[in-house]
């Protein structure tokens, strides 16, 4: 009776534990789709706050022509490169979903 409980500790138990855990390990580091809903109405909540600035700054610069922006100037492509690219993956993955 001893030798069918240790046979099934070892051979079934231990395995699930382990397989059990791996699963939970894999699970844990993916990005799930609530996650991705999320950053994806953070980058355009950022976007528009930066629109906003951009305006803020335009105005304020119309206003005193002595101001000098301590941010990256309005829409210059070298500054815009990577949310460029940020949204060419989004759209990527995207089309790759539907």
């Amino acid at each position: 009776m001893d030798l069918v409980i240790v046979m099934t500790t070892l051979f079934v138990g231990l395995p699930w534990i382990i397989l059990h855990y791996i699963t939970r390990w894999k699970t844990a580091a993916t990005i799930t789709a609530d996650d991705e809903v999320l950053l994806e109405e953070l980058y355009q909540l950022a976007k528009r706050l930066d629109e906003r600035m951009d305006t803020v700054e335009r105005l304020v610069a119309s206003e005193n022509p002595d101001f000098q922006p301590a941010r990256l100037s309005h829409d210059r492509e070298i500054d815009n490169q990577q949310l460029r690219e940020l949204e060419n993956l989004l759209a990527e993955k995207k089309g790759s979903s539907k």
